[in-house]
């Protein structure tokens, strides 16, 4: 349902789910990320009234929420690096960060948005997307990472097939539809061909 993306890593669908509504992605050398881009696949969209909400847990800190996901904004760009200091980045060189992402009632996502927004420091926060004034350089990388988001998704929907029987109950619902992992390898590869060529 879910997919992210570390500039200059594999597109990443190694989702696990922890608990009901609730799933998180393990980020490698999490320290030396900048900005990570979340999004949903388009294969099942959000029930009715539901929403999603974003976190990062560094090791032995707590949950911090970078934003939200909902059927009205399906991607979303989060920046890491205002989520830990420069002295804490380097006391823990090589370790994993875990992205989490929480399915919830529309409400209460609404709530914790407006929460994290009221925290000091909110401005600096880490959901770029939701600033409302960009400098030149922040608008120009999330038209491009907003370009990018299409043409994977164009690109990966071109090959979405329905789940035969051998799938079981996951292929019960009508909405579900299947992605094979080779389309995004074959997009990552394509993609890095065209930035070496210029073409982008």
């Amino acid at each position: 349902m879910f997919g992210c993306i570390v500039a200059g890593r594999l597109v990443q669908t190694n989702l696990q789910q922890v608990d009901v509504n609730k799933y998180v992605f393990e980020l490698p050398d999490a320290h030396n990320i900048n900005h990570i881009v979340v999004f949903l696949l388009g294969t099942v969209p959000f029930e009715p009234g539901y929403a999603a909400t974003v976190h990062l847990l560094w090791p032995n800190k707590s949950w911090q929420m970078l934003g939200a996901l909902s059927n009205d904004k399906p991607s979303a760009i989060f920046r890491l690096k205002a989520t830990i200091t420069p002295e804490e980045a380097a006391s823990m060189p090589g370790v994993n960060a875990e992205l989490g992402i929480s399915i919830e009632p529309i409400e209460a996502v609404e709530q914790q948005l407006q929460q994290m927004r009221q925290q000091p420091g909110a401005s600096n926060n880490a959901m770029v997307v939701a600033q409302k004034q960009q400098s030149p350089s922040a608008q120009g990388a999330l038209q491009f990472a907003e370009r990018t988001l299409q043409s994977l998704f164009d690109y990966a929907m071109s090959f979405a097939t329905r789940p035969d029987a051998s799938m079981g109950a996951f292929g019960s619902g009508a909405a579900v539809q299947v992605l094979p992992v080779k389309a995004f390898e074959d997009w990552y590869n394509n993609f890095l061909r065209k930035i070496q060529r210029g073409d982008l």
